[in-house]
């Protein structure tokens, strides 16, 4: 059976659990990253399935700062709801902003209440300690190209994903 190491394509379905043990997140179609090739799965979940084997579960908490981080409440804001657009005044809608440098990032509209609206751009956990329910799919040698992106290659369009 095989066992995650160094340059290892690992498939892994997993589950995030919030502090009371209610699931918050599942993903049930395998996810597939390279072991230690700066994959950009989480640094935790990489420690933990060192060594593992296909058929393992793992269980891992995770700190806000392993995690999903520390909440930032510059990244709050409070507005007249008269001050935007009628498609998103409603909490959970997501709206896209733009830096000036092009970069952007959602935000959430997660309140509206006496005349304000309240956008995050928090990951909806942020701050919060959670625990990552991790199985080990399936693990095989990841090809070179594999290793130099960290993820692994569509086999029908040869592309990344």
């Amino acid at each position: 059976m095989a066992t995650v190491t160094q340059n290892k394509l690992v498939y892994i379905t997993y589950s995030i659990l919030d502090a009371r043990g209610m699931v918050v997140e599942q993903h049930d179609v395998p996810v597939g990253y390279v072991q230690g090739a700066n994959s950009g799965i989480l640094p935790a979940i990489e420690s933990a399935a060192a060594g593992r084997k296909v058929g393992e579960r793992i269980e891992i908490p995770l700190t806000p700062e392993e995690g999903y981080g520390l909440r930032d409440e510059s990244l709050v804001f409070v507005d007249d709801i008269e001050n935007v657009p009628p498609e998103f005044r409603r909490v959970g809608a997501e709206v896209m902003f733009e830096n000036e440098a092009g970069e952007t990032k959602v935000f959430y509209v997660t309140a509206i209440e006496d005349g304000k609206l309240t956008l995050d751009g928090n990951p909806s956990l942020a701050g919060q300690s959670v625990t990552c329910l991790v199985n080990i799919i399936d693990v095989r040698d990841a090809t070179p190209e594999e290793i130099r992106n960290g993820r692994p290659l569509d086999v029908q369009t040869g592309t990344v994903h």
